[in-house]
């Protein structure tokens, strides 16, 4: 493997390390502002990696990616919430879950426009702040397009849950039953990127847009 492909491997696990810790920092900041102190009260409202590490999704999972050539994907260790005596529960989970993915695409956008001024720059291709730059562009709206599937565990289930009727129940139950099954099979079988594929890319081109 050459150094430029080790040194681009580590861009996106350092890139990814950055945005999980992001991202669950911003679950623990909204859960203290709707009353929930539990990510506080642990020390998990911080951009300190180590404190969100989980070995495997972001470290083993992320290098088996990249070593095969393939997007670099991970995730930390949930930052625990307590909805017990918060005000408003359903509220307060609606916020919460919708907080994370939102961070990352927050990330995106502010990558792009890293990208833009070094590119206005003069800087091209090969030059170590455009790589990462993309890499954190990459990276963060795939983050974030992937936690808002509405499947659990994953934060767009909580959005969802937290916005079904009382006739919706049943399916909610059922879907925490059977979502790690239903994730899996959607990734194994490619359902996964022919959804996250196109959605990402209207992202991409809508950011691009504003930025026009």
């Amino acid at each position: 493997m050459s150094p430029d492909r080790v040194l681009e491997i580590v861009i996106q696990i350092a890139v990814l390390l950055f945005a999980v810790s992001f991202h669950e920092s911003a679950h623990g900041w909204m859960a203290l502002r709707c009353g929930d102190t539990t990510a506080h009260d642990l020390g998990r409202i911080t951009m300190n990696p180590l404190r969100h590490l989980d070995p495997v999704g972001s470290l083993l999972f992320p290098a088996m990616l990249a070593f095969a050539g393939l997007p670099v994907f991970g995730w930390a260790k949930p930052v625990p919430v307590s909805l017990r005596g918060v005000p408003n529960p359903r509220r307060a989970n609606l916020l919460i879950s919708a907080v994370g993915p939102l961070s990352n695409l927050l990330l995106a956008f502010v990558s792009l426009i890293v990208l833009k001024g070094l590119a206005m720059a003069g800087q091209g291709r090969g030059s170590a702040l455009i790589e990462i730059a993309i890499a954190a562009l990459v990276v963060n709206v795939s983050l974030g397009v992937f936690n808002l599937l509405p499947i659990p565990p994953l934060d767009g289930f909580g959005v969802v849950e937290s916005l079904a009727p009382p006739g919706a129940i049943p399916a909610v139950i059922w879907l925490r039953r059977y979502g790690f099954l239903i994730l899996f099979v959607a990734m194994f079988t490619g359902v996964l990127r022919m959804i996250m594929t196109p959605v990402s890319n209207l992202i991409l081109h809508g950011m691009a847009w504003v930025l026009s």
